[in-house]
């Protein structure tokens, strides 16, 4: 199955939040109720800057019980590969967009007795839907949110109003570091956590979590990495024949979609296997960065996840 359905939208608010972050609200082009979505779920804003064609995956971070319009957050990343410079740049209100159909690869877990959510920057916005869900549903959470200061992490004042004691803010101006360990082990049997922000954070709190014991099933992470940049390559589709160049700034998938080409995708970040294609030859080495691969299927080199991963050689021929 390829990628969502798309669905015509219009920037009804644009508003920066805070440093390189701004918040989207987006209503349907004819303001029709939008679909309903849960907490945890993410969108795909797809961006035609001049001959590129981007879509990049934004959490949903406005309630899940209001349809009549979508909230994402986006983090002006330096360096950019386009998207975020594009919607900080080019998005005003009145711009026209389309997105996907709202898909949760990320939800809280129903049988927790207890969810503890650790962010990191931008990593807040999934938990702002999913708390808004459970706070609905009188369940019990918490939240450790580290950001670099005040003027660098979004939300804090208003998740603070919000639900008091609950939202723990730990800013590094001031020396404050999460203090997972003491978090984690002063948790009741049944506590579940999340945890999304950058690569190195999310690393830290698996790693953590693992030494201190706690199940993997209990253990739940997010991370939508761009695909990073490399040398071209040439892409070779075993059943059409066709042989399409990837760019620098492109990732397999992208190149695809540019050049016609309807392959799998859902969550453009390598963490849902969707777009797991068979490769059935490549002259080089494959750079996984995919989060859903095995380290033996990586080493294998027999599997490429077309969304995240490339190669630093010439050409693969993949079984499309």
């Amino acid at each position: 199955m390829s990628g969502n359905s798309l669905r015509r939208v219009r920037v009804a608010e644009v508003e920066a939040v805070a440093n390189r972050i701004k918040r989207f609200r987006l209503v349907d082009i004819d303001n029709a109720p939008l679909s309903e979505f849960s907490g945890g779920s993410h969108i795909s804003v797809v961006m035609h800057a001049g001959s590129r064609l981007m879509r990049n995956p934004y959490s949903l971070m406005g309630s899940p019980k209001d349809t009549s319009s979508y909230q994402i957050s986006v983090l002006n990343v330096e360096p950019s590969r386009g998207g975020s410079k594009f919607m900080h740049e080019s998005v005003k209100v009145g711009s026209e967009l389309e997105i996907g159909q709202p898909l949760n690869l990320f939800p809280p877990a129903k049988l927790a007795k207890k969810h503890v959510f650790v962010a990191g920057g931008i990593g807040i916005t999934p938990f702002m839907a999913m708390m808004d869900e459970l706070d609905a549903l009188h369940a019990d959470f918490e939240l450790h949110y580290g950001v670099r200061s005040l003027k660098d992490g979004a939300y804090c004042k208003y998740l603070q109003s919000r639900y008091g004691s609950r939202v723990n803010v730990y800013r590094q101006d001031l020396g404050q570091l999460i203090p997972l360990k003491t978090v984690l082990r002063g948790q009741l049997l049944g506590t579940h956590m999340y945890v999304c922000g950058p690569k190195p954070m999310i690393d830290w709190a698996l790693q953590t979590a693992k030494l201190l014991g706690w199940p993997d099933e209990n253990v739940h992470s997010e991370q939508f990495s761009a695909p990073p940049p490399g040398k071209p390559f040439v892409v070779k589709l075993a059943r059409s024949g066709r042989e399409i160049v990837v760019s620098g700034h492109q990732s397999i998938l992208e190149a695809l979609e540019e050049n016609g080409v309807d392959a799998p995708f859902l969550c453009r970040g390598g963490a849902c296997g969707q777009c797991e294609t068979a490769v059935l030859s490549c002259d080089g080495f494959i750079e996984h960065n995919d989060h859903f691969l095995t380290e033996p299927e990586k080493a294998e080199g027999k599997k490429i996840m077309i969304c995240m991963s490339r190669i630093q050689s010439a050409s693969i021929t993949l079984d499309l």
